[in-house]
């Protein structure tokens, strides 16, 4: 997580996509669904929050689930349509990201999903308590250089932040092929009361959960030999 300013000295757009904001320049049509899609799907944390996230959605789902960090946004997309009377945020600061998710929206019609362009840390502090029953992590930067380790979204703040928005047996789901931040991942949450690791033996973590959806990166780190962990810990 970037150091950025406070809400008070930053003006819509600069909070909107805080750090890696920009990569290869936007194509006309994703433009215009950053200009015209996003504001209709974008949660506005500057807002109250509602009692019950399940009413962030139209009509309200059944359940709330988070991606943090979508990245392409293939599994975030994939999830939405195979459970359609979930409720689905996707939090990603990176723009181009962001345009394809809504361009998987737009061509799909997926209703189900809405979207946060900022800090995930900001949205977890907006969310009603015990309100999600899922949280994913998926192929988030490693950071892997010491001095950066405090960036890495898994520390033990946010830990605490999950924990309180997450329902009693909900889960944080974590995958990376970076077995540092692994390594790094486990013993944060090992040290956390809230959470439990749910692996009894080693494919629970070597393979992934049934009706999982690999992401491009995930092909790419397979690829390039580097095997992933897929780690999943229960809210006790």
């Amino acid at each position: 997580m970037s150091e950025r300013k406070s809400s008070h000295d930053r003006d819509d757009s600069e909070r909107a996509f805080f750090g890696r904001r920009k990569g290869h320049k936007l194509r006309q049509h994703q433009a215009g669904l950053i200009e015209q899609l996003l504001p209709h799907l974008a949660l506005d944390i500057d807002r109250k929050a509602p009692a019950d996230a399940r009413d962030i959605f139209d009509p309200a789902s059944n359940d709330v689930r988070l991606e943090i960090g979508f990245g392409g946004g293939e599994h975030l997309a994939a999830e939405a349509q195979n459970f359609p009377a979930t409720g689905f945020i996707g939090c990603e600061p990176y723009v181009n990201g962001m345009a394809k998710i809504l361009a998987q929206i737009e061509a799909a019609n997926i209703g189900n999903i809405r979207l946060f362009a900022g800090d995930a840390a900001e949205l977890l502090a907006w969310l009603p308590r015990e309100s999600l029953s899922r949280i994913d992590l998926i192929h988030p930067d490693p950071w892997p250089k010491r001095r950066h380790w405090k960036r890495r979204f898994v520390q033990d703040r946010t830990i605490a932040a999950m924990a309180r928005v997450l329902k009693p047996n909900g889960e944080f789901r974590f995958v990376c092929d970076i077995d540092d931040y692994c390594a790094w991942t486990l013993l944060h949450l090992a040290r956390s009361p809230d959470f439990v690791w749910l692996a009894e033996r080693a494919d629970d973590f070597r393979q992934p959960w049934p009706g999982y959806t690999m992401t491009r990166y995930g092909r790419k780190a397979a690829r390039e030999g580097r095997k992933a962990a897929y780690l999943r810990f229960r809210r006790v």
